[in-house]
């Protein structure tokens, strides 16, 4: 992921506006378009939740971002969906980040050689995170993961 050159400050703008926009998928879904700007909703959504609602770290939030916005990917590029809903929770030792849309076809972590172009989404969900999965929904599905956090 490559930072917004703009600084923390148009960042930390551009979050509140999304907040403002969507509200916080701490607090129940939220639903965005499949839009060309849908990755960068979800990121900057995932980052306010875990880094200032919830004052953890960093380093937890740039996994959290990353591997949000690769569901979102998948979303954008497999359903066909004209949107789809995100939710973020925190419970004792975790956080876990869902991501619901319309299609039932469920994912399958793909083959990935060093050489290829893309095609490295459930990959890296599925060695960065501490679980993943989905689950069928009468209509549509959830993908997830959690996030092992230290709770203090």
């Amino acid at each position: 992921m490559v930072a917004d050159r703009r600084g923390p400050a148009v960042e930390d703008e551009q979050a509140r506006e999304a907040l403002a926009r969507y509200g916080s998928p701490a607090d129940g879904e939220v639903y965005i378009d499949s839009r060309p700007d849908a990755a960068r909703t979800v990121r900057r959504l995932t980052r306010l939740v875990v880094v200032h609602q919830w004052g953890l770290g960093p380093q937890l939030s740039e996994v959290a971002v990353l591997l949000a916005s690769e569901l979102v990917g998948n979303a954008v590029l497999h359903t066909g969906a004209r949107g789809f809903a995100l939710r973020i929770t925190r419970t004792r030792g975790r956080i876990k980040v869902e991501l619901r849309d319309p299609s039932r076809a469920l994912p399958c972590v793909l083959p990935v050689r060093p050489t290829d172009l893309g095609g490295r989404g459930l990959f890296l969900v599925d060695k960065l995170s501490d679980r993943w999965g989905a689950d069928l929904l009468p209509i549509g599905k959830y993908v997830w993961f959690e996030l092992r956090v230290v709770d203090r």
